[in-house]
């Protein structure tokens, strides 16, 4: 090894050394209530607090997963019929046929309400679900209408919910 390696050498040791010290500098920067400053407890504080944050991720998707199954809602068992008149009414399926309309979905996750219906197309019905939806007092932000097998229609509609929507109080 000739003297120039050998300065070549220990230069680039130097590097990773300052490189090395300024990552340790950096990681006790981010860990909270660090009491001692050496490379050992910088590292063994660094993994406990990487696991603590593990934990607290794995709660906080556990909440969000739980909290979107608990609001699922589905309602198959009224038919809403509007006439062009724009009044409505609820009937029952006194016919014994199994036409079950509207079908109604409804998520919510956090202030954030995904409501999606499959019901019957008559002239109205939209405005008069939009209509019903925002006196629930929460702000339509999106919604689509689509048409389906011809006679019925898929509705989907997103809103966000104020405060009066979860306390009842405005």
């Amino acid at each position: 090894m000739g003297p120039s390696h050998a300065q070549d050498h220990i230069i680039a040791e130097r590097h990773r050394r300052e490189k090395l010290s300024q990552g340790f500098i950096q990681l006790s920067a981010v860990i909270p209530g660090l009491k001692k400053m050496d490379k050992a407890s910088v590292l063994g504080n660094a993994v406990k607090y990487v696991k603590e944050l593990q934990e607290r991720v794995k709660a906080l998707e556990y909440q969000t997963a739980k909290r979107t199954i608990e609001s699922v809602a589905l309602v198959k068992k009224s038919k809403l019929s509007v006439d062009d008149g724009g009044s409505s009414s609820n009937k029952n399926n006194s016919d014994g046929a199994e036409n079950s309309f509207p079908e109604i979905e409804a998520r919510l996750s956090d202030k954030t309400i995904l409501v999606r219906i499959h019901c019957e197309n008559h002239k109205g019905v939209m405005v008069k679900v939009l209509s019903e939806i925002e006196k629930l007092h929460v702000t339509v932000t999106d919604a689509s209408i689509m048409s389906f097998a011809g006679s019925t229609i898929n509705i989907t509609v997103m809103a966000q919910a104020s405060s009066y929507f979860y306390t009842g109080q405005l």
